[in-house]
């Protein structure tokens, strides 16, 4: 049943199972008695290295007949003329065949493991006629190229015409003599010249050979039968292209070599399409194909006509054909020099997803994390921005062993982690001019350089510190760090910047002695402690966050040191929806609270947190309340008046009311206790105060400030009698019932307010 299943899916299915990452050419073509060198590329796996290799020719059935393979066979028609050649270290096998013949013309595979399993690529072979060489030289050049022709004579005919003419059929016609005469198709390319004193030999020299130049030349000094001849077979070759193998999101070079007469002209580098165009991708014009935007460079090489073509983050639509070139208009041109590539894209790549798009708010960060070879841990790492001007280039920002763009200082940071194959870079307090394409690379392979596009949007960064704390030399200093409830199960720290990196300071729980790193949970805040300052803890500091080895958000903050205790305090006006105010202790002045956590105004909280966080709050209140500075004696006072204000006003009040009460009383009834006059009252009948003539504020309850916002609203509340809606009414009773029951609820109502009364003071 599951072999079924699995037939039953191959047959609906055969896209997924045929395709293979084996890449060949996929065209080969040579002449007899000359060899040919065929390579195949492999995707870079330990299997795939030692697996066997093989060169199999396709016959009419579809079989494909082994020829020669890396286990050491050779079949008969090879014995002596090929050979096959693995090289491991660049994931490729070579077939060498020499000595070819038509008969080797014809459909082959090169490919890995047992034949027809799909492992493998389609190369066709083509052995074309030698031509008939007997008098006539052969030259061979490529597209764009100059070709020198050499054309021997006698002293007799030093003085006669010389010329080369070109056979179309039975004439020959000519293309330039020296006397002048030049084929409007060979104007300004073509030059003939006598050169040295022997006066036996003249040039011709055709630059920009195109296509249509190949054919039979004759070279002709003199006239009739002293003339001199030679026949000339002039063969102008398309570049051959060369194989370029790359993995999904890796990188690939093209190096391009047009010759030093090229070294004054523009570059292009373009990509050949189905219509038969070549468009281009990047010229040294400025011109760059929005498709590869950002992962895209074109470096020339000295000044000898080179130039390379680096492009990263490749995508299975890069695959196809390219072409490199020179040209004033830095386009293609007929008759100028090129070079040509095809590309292939393995989908089963070995390289590490990760984010090609960041995203980051002003005055935030953001955190890339950026693969390598892990057997190149020793590697230098590197990071760069790509500028789009030009030809592109990608000027470093910062690297492994320290170097720091002077604009970078206090903002950007490498972090590596030997052994797991990645590096992590934060970019810190972003601005809207850093949102732009950046690389990751190293000094090692290029095929793991890759691109990373960042955003910068508008919102709140998640870590909040103080822009800039000011500390006094031998006193103390402490440093908060909000961070939101989703990163409670974080890794916090703070790190101590410098341009080799961000040096993380010591946990809590180590003690030491000039600094330390406590989280409070409840209010949310990571605090940096130094004690004593000393000047060498000047300089930037961050905070933040990371789980395992990824590292998320993080804060900068810069911390300068005074000799005198003025201008102690932060010493930039810190936005109080943005970042936390700071505790500075001087020399001699009363100790930070126990719990290290910092002074925080009331409101600021107020701001910051949700209506369900206020018991936090209030907590907090309190703590602030206790602490030992100057501004913490002011607040105190501050909420101390706000709260014996109103708490006298209700006391005032309340006496007031019950004086009023029990000078009505005394008139109009006489004193008697509840139990004496009255027993079998129930509580129903206390459920509404109103219908015995109770006031109504009476038994209001004890006041309880908790923040500012919160003693303003209840007091008025205190102050203000609400008007209750009309009660349905009750069925009459007798004067002496009524008289009663209100003398009663009268009472009740008098004994509970005065022991509210007794006891408030002493709660407040």
């Amino acid at each position: 049943m599951t072999l079924f299943l699995l037939a039953f899916l191959l047959a609906f299915f055969p896209g997924a199972s045929t395709k293979s990452p084996i890449f060949g050419p996929a065209e080969v073509s040579s002449v007899e008695g000359n060899s040919v060198s065929i390579k195949c590329y492999y995707p870079n796996t330990s299997v795939n290295r030692h697996t066997r290799k093989y060169w199999c020719r396709q016959g009419a059935s579809g079989h494909c007949m082994t020829l020669i393979s890396s286990e050491g066979f050779v079949s008969k028609d090879y014995a002596g003329r090929a050979n096959l050649t693995n090289f491991p270290e660049t994931s490729t096998f070579v077939v060498n065949i020499t000595q070819l013949s038509r008969d080797d013309s014809g459909s082959y595979k090169c490919g890995l493991g047992v034949n027809g399993r799909g492992l493998s690529f389609d190369v066709s072979l083509e052995v074309s006629h030698a031509p008939e060489l007997d008098d006539t030289h052969v030259y061979t050049e490529d597209v764009g190229r100059t070709v020198t022709i050499s054309c021997p004579f006698k002293r007799e005919n030093a003085k006669n015409k010389k010329s080369l003419c070109k056979k179309t059929g039975q004439v020959c016609e000519t293309v330039v003599d020296s006397t002048g005469n030049t084929s409007p198709s060979y104007k300004d390319r073509i030059t003939l010249f006598i050169q040295g004193t022997s006066q036996t030999e003249f040039k011709v020299i055709i630059n920009h050979l195109r296509p249509s130049d190949a054919g039979m030349y004759v070279c002709k000094a003199g006239d009739g039968s002293s003339a001199n001849t030679k026949n000339i077979d002039l063969q102008v070759l398309e570049p051959e292209p060369e194989l370029v193998y790359g993995d999904l999101r890796s990188s690939v070079t093209f190096d391009c070599a047009l010759g030093p007469e090229m070294a004054n002209e523009a570059k292009f580098f373009c990509r050949m399409s189905k219509e038969g165009t070549c468009d281009v991708i990047i010229n040294t014009l400025g011109q760059r194909n929005p498709a590869f935007e950002g992962r895209i460079l074109l470096t020339p090489k000295e000044n000898n006509g080179r130039f390379s073509v680096l492009v990263t983050g490749l995508r299975k639509e890069d695959a196809g054909r390219y072409l490199c070139g020179a040209h004033p208009s830095g386009l293609l041109k007929e008759g100028w020099p090129i070079q040509a590539w095809q590309l292939f894209v393995n989908e089963e790549t070995t390289m590490p997803q990760t984010r090609s798009v960041v995203k980051g708010v002003e005055g935030g960060s953001v955190s890339v994390l950026c693969p390598y070879d892990p057997k190149e841990s020793n590697s230098l790492k590197y990071w760069c921005r790509w500028e789009g001007i030009q030809n592109g280039r990608c000027p470093l920002l910062v690297e492994s062993q320290g170097l720091v763009q002077d604009q970078y200082e206090g903002r950007l940071a490498l972090f590596e982690d030997p052994g797991n194959g990645t590096y992590t870079v934060i970019l810190n307090k972003l601005t809207s001019q850093d949102a732009g394409f950046y690389w990751c690379l190293t000094n090692g392979g290029s095929r793991w350089r890759t691109t990373t596009e960042l955003k910068v949007v508008e919102g709140e960064p998640s870590l909040k510190v103080p822009k800039q704390v000011t500390a006094v030399l031998g006193g103390s200093v402490t440093i908060p760090c909000h961070f939101p409830c989703k990163f409670y199960s974080y890794e916090k720290y703070w790190c101590k910047w410098s341009n080799r990196g961000c040096q993380a300071l010591p946990s809590q729980e180590e003690r030491p002695k000039d600094a330390s790193v406590s989280c409070n949970q409840n209010s949310r805040l990571v605090n940096l402690t130094l004690n004593p300052v000393s000047k060498k803890d000047e300089g930037w500091y961050w905070c933040g966050v990371k789980r395992g080895h990824i590292y998320g958000d993080a804060a900068a903050v810069y911390v300068a040191v005074e000799e005198t205790a003025e201008g102690s305090r932060d010493v930039s006006q810190v936005n109080t929806n943005a970042a936390p105010k700071v505790k500075v202790a001087e020399p001699g002045a009363r100790e930070l609270a126990p719990d290290n956590t910092a002074i925080v105004n009331p409101r600021l909280n107020v701001e910051e947190t949700v209506l369900e966080e206020r018991g936090d709050q209030a907590q907090e209140g309190r703590a602030s309340a206790g602490a030992g500075s100057s501004e913490g004696h002011g607040g105190s006072s501050q909420v101390l008046l706000s709260t014996l204000v109103p708490l006298g006003l209700v006391l005032t009040a309340g006496a007031i009311t019950v004086w009023v009460a029990r000078v009505r009383h005394r008139k109009n009834v006489d004193r008697i206790s509840l139990q004496s006059y009255r027993t079998d009252i129930s509580m129903a009948d206390f459920n509404n105060s109103r219908d015995f003539g109770g006031n109504d504020n009476m038994g209001a309850s004890s006041v309880t400030l908790e923040t500012d916002l919160e003693a303003k609203r209840e007091l008025e509340t205190t102050t203000k009698v609400p008007k209750d809606p009309e009660e349905p009414k009750k069925a009459k009773r007798s004067s002496k019932e009524e008289a009663d029951m209100a003398y009663s609820a009268f009472l009740f109502q008098s004994n509970n307010i005065a022991a509210q009364l007794e006891d408030g003071p002493r709660e407040a």
